[in-house]
């Protein structure tokens, strides 16, 4: 526990979000051997090429969501991996990678992209994947999602209250802050080709696929050594859906927030006046002139 942030289990009132699961990681051994390492930076048509992988029968594919939507606690092993390898705290090797990854056959998206040199070591076996697209078409598109929600100020205000935003939103922090170095507007396209020349300088030639999603099953199955499917690649997470899924998630974990407040806050009260009323049998009793008891009502 790199971070030192400790486990805490999804409150019963969480009704509003039951698609979440709530699996502590840490916990975990792996169960599947990890093929393939999709390092591709988010938004390159890394949501798609989660299906693509799912359809092939790579079982489960990692990606972001996996911690931002679905299984919240994962980012607490990604505040561990960013403790040890930028704050040199503790230690996140092999061991840690199949506890978060154990069950993946695959990995894709962010934060993953910042440990791809580790993974890559973790992992020599597995076949490296890199999605790639036009640099000014993909900034244009982070800036209006990822960037975004990194900076939602509705986020972070529910991350105070909601057990699955308040892991969510630090880890993204995190990750902002140390791969883009908080500063995506004006830093993201150099990261940017920084960053595809270092996955080039890991990988030897020859064990790199370097793939927009745009170039269909071929190139992708042919690099997998997989049949292609008799099926339209798929097409996902678009801008618009993007944020729309976002804000939806946000009024969801908002209900959570407010139904605890009621279940939890009612029997409070309830309480305290109760209190009240035992302490007030206690007080001398004074009476009071009618001409005082008449101004009170009125």
């Amino acid at each position: 526990m790199a971070s030192g942030i400790p486990y805490t289990p999804k409150p019963s009132t969480d009704i509003f979000t039951p698609y979440q699961t709530d699996i502590d990681r840490r916990q975990c051994k792996r169960i599947v051997p990890m093929k393939v390492l999709a390092l591709g930076l988010g938004r390159t048509g890394t949501a798609s090429l989660r299906v693509a992988l799912k359809e092939l029968g790579y079982t489960d594919t990692y990606h972001m969501m996996s911690a931002s939507v679905e299984n919240p606690p994962d980012c607490l092993c990604w505040q561990d991996a960013f403790a040890a390898k930028f704050e040199g705290k503790g230690k996140f090797g092999r061991e840690e990678w199949d506890a978060l990854f154990g069950h993946c056959q695959a990995i894709c998206d962010w934060p993953a992209v910042a440990f791809a040199k580790e993974l890559i070591e973790a992992y020599p076996e597995a076949k490296v994947i890199i999605t790639t697209r036009d640099v000014d078409s993909w900034h244009s598109s982070v800036m209006k999602t990822v960037n975004w929600r990194a900076n939602d100020p509705e986020l972070k205000a529910i991350a105070n209250f909601d057990w699955a935003a308040g892991l969510y939103y630090p880890m993204l922090r995190q990750f902002w802050k140390y791969f883009f170095y908080d500063d995506f507007e004006n830093k993201g396209k150099q990261r940017f080709h920084d960053y595809y020349q270092e996955i080039r300088e890991l990988v030897p030639p020859g064990q790199l696929l370097e793939y927009r999603v745009s170039s269909g099953w071929r190139p992708l199955c042919e690099y997998l050594g997989e049949p292609i499917p008799q099926i339209p690649f798929p097409r996902s997470n678009d801008t618009n859906n993007f944020v729309q899924r976002c804000r939806t998630q946000n009024r969801k974990q908002m209900m959570n927030v407010l139904l605890r407040a009621l279940i939890v806050g009612v029997p409070v009260l309830a309480t305290a006046l109760s209190a009240s009323f035992a302490y007030s049998k206690y007080l001398p009793k004074v009476a009071l002139p009618t001409s005082a008891i008449f101004a009170a009502a009125s």
